[in-house]
């Protein structure tokens, strides 16, 4: 969410990642312990709720530019953008979950079905 903080609309809930460093590289080890990852993804999650409340029609039809992890320069629109992080995210859970399996954890039903209350 860091890159979307440098959108031209200036968004209040994304002051928090605009003050948040950027790790060295991807495979950086930013947390130590579940516990600091839990708490700091748990204020993430809060800023990322009310940086989709601050989302209009017009925002969502604009234009983002911004530099990947490379230095490569790209302008996007921000509504796409915004489809491929959380699609990108189930990739990741998808990721954790696996290894979490492996490890021999339980992780309990993981189908987002299971959470849809029937009609």
């Amino acid at each position: 969410f860091k890159r979307f903080a440098d959108h031209p609309v200036t968004f209040n809930s994304l002051g928090y990642f605009r003050n948040i460093d950027k790790p060295e590289s991807l495979n950086s080890t930013v947390h130590m312990d579940l516990d600091s990852l839990k708490e700091e993804r748990e204020v993430m999650d809060e800023h990322i709720v009310s940086f989709a409340a601050e989302l209009t029609d017009d925002v969502l039809s604009s234009a983002l530019k911004y530099k990947d992890s490379k230095g490569n320069e790209y302008v996007k629109n921000l509504g796409y953008l915004l489809q491929h992080v959380f699609n990108h995210q189930t990739h990741h859970r998808g990721q954790a979950s696996t290894l979490f399996s492996q490890c021999g954890v339980d992780v309990g039903v993981t189908d987002m079905v299971v959470c849809i209350p029937n009609e």
